[in-house]
């Protein structure tokens, strides 16, 4: 019989059972976590996003709304010499969080980068253009 092996022993069924990943995000940190800057004449979003890469993270506009999003797919593997299953385990998950830019605010008007996990976006505060309602993808760089 093989076993898979514990990454920590305790000595509580409890404690070994809420450790389980199902149970993470009941108690951790919001995703997600953004600081909100505002300049003279824009303003300045930093967005964490830790454990993504830049083709995982999508920012769209829609109705004034700018949301951000974030999806990822992760596979581990360890296998004996036969192949037989010694453990496997695969993560899917996905966040996202909008924020109200104003409806004069364009897809043009927005700057986006990615940087060591951190989206950093700028845009003007001044409401100065009519735009027609529909979602419009952002550049991101």
């Amino acid at each position: 019989m093989l076993l898979v092996p514990r990454k920590r022993y305790t000595t509580s069924l409890f404690d070994d059972f809420f450790s389980d990943p199902f149970f993470a995000n009941w108690n951790s940190e919001p995703l997600m976590k953004t600081d909100i800057q505002e300049n003279e004449t824009s303003y300045l979003l930093d967005i964490d996003l830790p454990g993504y890469e830049k083709e995982d993270v999508h920012a769209e506009l829609n109705d004034g709304y700018l949301t951000i999003s974030a999806k990822k797919e992760e596979t581990k593997e360890d296998t004996d010499k036969k192949s037989n299953y010694v453990h496997r385990e695969r993560y899917c998950g996905e966040c996202s969080r909008s924020y109200f830019v104003g409806k004069g605010v364009t897809e043009e008007d927005i700057k986006a980068s990615f940087k060591q996990g951190t989206l950093h976006l700028e845009f003007p505060k001044a409401e100065a253009k009519k735009i027609e309602e529909q979602k419009k993808l952002i550049a991101i760089e």
